[in-house]
Order: C-alpha cells, then structure tokens, then sequence
C-alpha cells in the first residue's frame, strides 16, 4: 500500500491542505478531489451525510492521490470500521476527552493485536489488494478531537496514547468551553493559548496537528503556530460564498 498524501507532505516538511465536505454529494467531493488538495474531509457528525453517502463520496474520489479522511459522528467502534472497510483512509473521532477514549479510538482504527478492528475490508481490500492487511497500520491515519475542557485536562495523557497519529482541534466546542460563544479564527488570548498548547502536545508526542478553520488567512497563521493539517473552507462555503460574491459584484444593478 502506497503512504498516504498527508504523510508524504508532512515527510517534506510542509503542511497539508484539507478540504471539509458537509453535503452529500459525490459530485462535490469529486470536484473538490480534482482540485490538488491533499485530502478532503466527509463529515458525518455535523454534515448532511449517512453512511450511503460516504461510501458514493469515497468512491467518486477513486483513482486520485489525496488522502480520504471521515469524521465519524462519535467513538463508536461500528461505524469506524464501516467507513475504513469503505476505503477511507483516514478518521477523524470527534469528543476525545480522556487517554481512555484515545486508546479506545485507537483501538477500534487497528487489526489485532494493536487494535480491535474486525477484518472484512471488502471495499478497501479491492481498492490495496491482498497487502491490506499488512499494510492499513502504516497507511490509515487516526485523529483525536480535542475540543472541551475535560479534553485540555487530559491533553498530555491523550497525546501520548500510542498508536494515536494526530490531534484535531474543534474550535467551536473549544471555545464555548473557555466561556465563549461558538466560533471559529478565534483571537481570544485564552483560545490562542489553548490551541498553542495543542499543537505543542501534538510535536512533542511526534503527531500530526491539524485545526478547522474558515479562511485561507487564518490557516496560514496556524501553519505558523505549528499546525500541520489546514481545514480552510468547506464546499457550502464554496458555494455560498460565490453566490454572494458575485451578488455584491452587481449590487448596483439589482437594486
């Protein structure tokens, strides 16, 4: 099995661009594949998508070097084998709050005796071949949410779950934590504070760090601050801002 894109970008010292898709459209996500993203996000948890629709979104994507990540609505060991036997090569699990939720995201994304992934990759298995067993350790990617007080609390511990690949920041959650209202490209200096001291605990366990953001600009100064895993729009961002932009652009005539 090949290593995955976000690896071999992170291997060259740069950050990988991740694209977010929270409708359920396999033309989106193969337009948004076609765009040389380094990977692209199917959101299960807080996106319009079910099970049906990743597996036409993964296969939409089919044949192209970028790395197919799946938020998965929650640590439910089911539904993390169905989206990796699917041919996702990567998972994102939402609400990481303590070192044993860690082990157990870890546990659920592994073949025994790391882990307790149930083998049966019908679709995966025809994607890499006979070598998928040996090789899903190596090319599957697992990522932990920190993204609550509790999570900060336990932040060390969680990042030196072995077996974990990277941590992922929630910043909407992070910051009605901190006392905020929901948001994210936060500028608050407790906020800040927080997600610096992710990305720290990230590099210091040897993990990849990624954040959900809203703006190339903002993505740019996480990249600065560490962060090796760029969410920076989403396709109904795309889309809604496009409509927008080109209404502002005739505003003169329209009204």
């Amino acid at each position: 099995m090949d290593e995955t894109r976000i690896k071999r970008q992170w291997a060259a010292g740069r950050p990988a661009m991740n694209a977010w898709l929270v409708t359920p459209s396999p033309l989106n996500a193969e337009i948004t594949a076609h765009q040389d993203v380094c990977s692209i996000t199917i959101d299960m948890q807080h996106g319009l998508i079910d099970y049906a629709d990743v597996l036409a979104m993964l296969t939409a994507t089919k044949g192209l070097d970028l790395t197919r990540i799946v938020r998965v609505p929650g640590l439910d060991s089911a539904v993390i084998n169905k989206v990796l036997d699917a041919g996702a090569d990567a998972i994102i699990c939402p609400l990481v709050n303590t070192p044993e939720d860690a082990a157990d995201l870890v546990a659920a994304c592994r073949y025994p005796p790391e882990g307790r992934r149930s083998f049966g990759p019908f679709r995966a298995g025809l994607l890499h071949g006979d070598g998928y067993f040996a090789g899903a350790r190596g090319h599957s990617l697992c990522f932990a949410m920190i993204e609550t007080t509790e999570g900060l609390g336990n932040l060390d511990a969680i990042a030196a779950t072995p077996g974990l690949d990277g941590l992922f920041v929630g910043p909407a959650d992070l910051s009605i934590g901190l006392g905020h209202t929901p948001g994210f490209d936060r500028q608050e200096d407790d906020v800040i504070a927080a997600i610096d001291r992710i990305a720290k605990a990230a590099h210091d366990n040897g993990l990849g760090c990624g954040i959900y953001t809203t703006s190339p600009e903002y993505g740019r100064r996480m990249a600065e601050a560490g962060y090796n895993l760029l969410t920076v729009l989403t396709d109904a961002d795309v889309l809604a801002n496009g409509v927008r932009n080109a209404r502002e652009t005739l505003e003169d005539l329209l009204t």
